[in-house]
């Protein structure tokens, strides 16, 4: 079907709301284009896209074919698919809460009971519901830290863990199958659809309180600034700090729930700006720590107070670095590490998190980005009971200490760099001291994340010619510094010199790793969820000034090699 007829079939099927006719009608030619020349895939976090009528945008039709073709794959699975039920969650955004009904909709017409929020709860929650409530996958309605344009359907599996690329494979099979949209057909039954209340709040906030380490130390002196950018954790978040006996200072223009996202410039917690009201209330206040939640709750970012007496900005991968050392030499005093312990992070993280773990005696898998991947072999672990798992974190912001859930989880997240830093505190310490403690035992690390943006269908095209392009002619020096190996994760090869080795135990990805002679590493990678591809750069070296400055100018010689400047 041409782009020109599917537009036609929106704009006179009887089953499109007025509301979207008139939207169709208003499009551009360009417009028209874009909304129609391709359809919405699963990437690493599932549907994602932008709002509007369209076979490339999110809307309750593309919602309800993702939901049959789940249904269907579920009945195919499991036998006792219509009594386990699945769990529904939905965050802040707009037509959440009308895609989260129309998902039990469907689902009750084949059948499947539905175990539906009364209203917006956080994505580790829903993780948490699948596994409570033992039904065979979950649905949650958010799009993460995507603009206000954006929403998007993330699946779960049984063991509340998004799904791997072996389960969304049969899904995605089964959800082609069904043909165009408008098409779609739904069963003729109608199962139960029960509302879940503040009952498993109180059961979630348990869980995550128990993670806590140090619960007895004096939180009388610290003080934290905190902001759910208008999304999900408030409700809980509060009530966490409240049990724990921390002094919180909200940040209320943002507290309240909001689609558009009215009092931030950005919802996105890896961005400065993110962090403009909320430092002023810092400054008002003279806090100790910002802590700011992702709209859906499973990233949190942080800001401080460093011992100059200025608000400093840390990235995941310096704040995931210092709760490893956090957690796990507290755990060692406690007589709580595993002898068999195992941190997770990602092939794009910095390798310093991976070398304070190593300290400690954890061995360190590297995965595949996407939170799913840690999740799904936590449970792997958990069948073969080779390791334990200690630790699991993503460079995007996203940690997860306790796996009561399958997913990266803020709220976690919340409660342990807040003791964190208030146990560094208490022994005279900010932040910024015991990062240079860290680097100064494990070598300096920079890591930063480059992106450029490739909108429209031309824009996907050209991304995909960059990665061909890369994988036929591979960089060989990149800024002045020789490349000494290169890991092709489409390909599951690794290139060092002469020698060529298989990648084992993970499935394939788009993504290239150079490793540079001095340590420091170049990764390149299209997102699974927007349209740009992202480049990270992991600086190593022996100063604080020396890494600082090479992921630019780094970035600077690839940019240039691709004519990208």
């Amino acid at each position: 079907m041409t782009i020109e007829e599917k537009y036609e079939r929106w704009l006179n099927d009887p089953s499109v709301s007025n509301e979207d006719k008139k939207l169709l009608k208003s499009y551009t030619k360009d417009q028209i284009n874009d909304a129609f020349y391709r359809d919405l895939e699963f990437g690493t976090a599932g549907i994602r896209g932008i709002l509007g009528p369209g076979s490339n945008r999110l809307n309750v039709k593309i919602v309800a074919r993702a939901t049959v073709g789940f249904a269907r794959y579920l009945l195919e699975v499991f036998p006792e698919a219509k009594k386990m039920g699945v769990a529904i969650s939905h965050d802040n955004r707009l037509y959440s809460r009308e895609f989260a009904l129309e998902t039990a909709r469907v689902l009750s017409s084949f059948g499947i009971k539905s175990y539906l929020f009364d209203a917006l709860r956080p994505t580790p929650e829903l993780s948490f519901a699948v596994r409570k409530m033992k039904a065979c996958g979950g649905v949650m309605i958010t799009a993460s830290h995507n603009p206000k344009e954006y929403n998007g359907y993330k699946v779960y599996d049984e063991n509340g863990c998004q799904l791997v690329p072996d389960k969304i494979a049969r899904l995605v099979e089964i959800i082609d199958s069904l043909g165009f949209e408008l098409d779609v057909k739904l069963g003729n039954e109608k199962a139960e659809i029960v509302f879940l209340d503040s009952s498993v709040d109180e059961e979630y906030r348990k869980e995550v309180e128990s993670i806590a380490l140090h619960k007895e130390l004096d939180k009388s002196k610290i003080k934290i600034v905190y902001s759910p950018q208008h999304g999900t954790s408030y409700m809980n978040a509060m009530k966490i700090f409240e049990d724990l006996g921390y002094n919180i200072i909200p940040v209320k223009e943002q507290c309240s729930p909001d689609p558009l996202f009215s009092n931030t410039k950005s919802p996105n917690p890896e961005n400065k700006e993110a962090y403009e009201l909320a430092l002023k209330y810092a400054k008002e206040n003279k806090a100790d720590l910002i802590l700011t939640t992702d709209p859906d709750a499973d990233r949190v970012g942080i800001a401080f107070l460093d011992s100059k007496g200025e608000y400093r900005l840390y990235t995941g991968n310096e704040t995931g670095a210092l709760l490893i050392d956090y957690v796990l030499g507290e755990r060692k005093k406690l007589g709580l590490l595993s002898k068999n312990g195992v941190l997770f992070n990602t092939i794009v993280t910095s390798s310093l998190g991976a070398k304070v773990a190593m300290s400690y005696g954890l061995s360190v898998e590297s995965l595949l980005t996407g939170f799913k991947f840690i999740g799904d072999r936590i449970h792997h672990y958990e069948i073969t009971k080779e390791k334990t798992f200690e630790f699991g974190y993503e460079e995007s912001y996203g940690y997860l200490i306790k796996p009561f859930v399958r997913d990266k989880d803020s709220l976690q997240a919340l409660v342990m760099i807040s003791e964190m830093v208030n146990y560094h505190l208490l022994r005279g310490k900010r932040l910024d001291e015991v990062m240079e403690e860290l680097q100064q035992k494990f070598g300096y690390h920079h890591d930063e994340l480059y992106s450029i943006y490739f909108e429209g269908q031309e824009g996907g095209e050209k991304m995909k010619e960059i990665m061909k392009e890369n994988r036929a002619h591979p960089f060989k020096e990149i800024g002045g510094l020789k490349v000494v190996a290169l890991e092709d994760y489409l390909l599951l090869k690794r290139y060092e010199g002469n020698n060529v080795q298989e990648i084992r135990g993970l499935p394939t990805s788009d993504v290239l790793k150079y490793y540079l002679q001095d340590g420091s590493t170049v990764s390149i990678r299209p997102s699974g969820t927007e349209p740009k591809c992202k480049f990270y750069y992991g600086a190593v070296g022996t100063s604080s000034k020396q890494v600082m400055e090479k992921p630019k100018a780094l970035h600077k010689a690839i940019l240039e090699a691709l004519h990208l400047e």
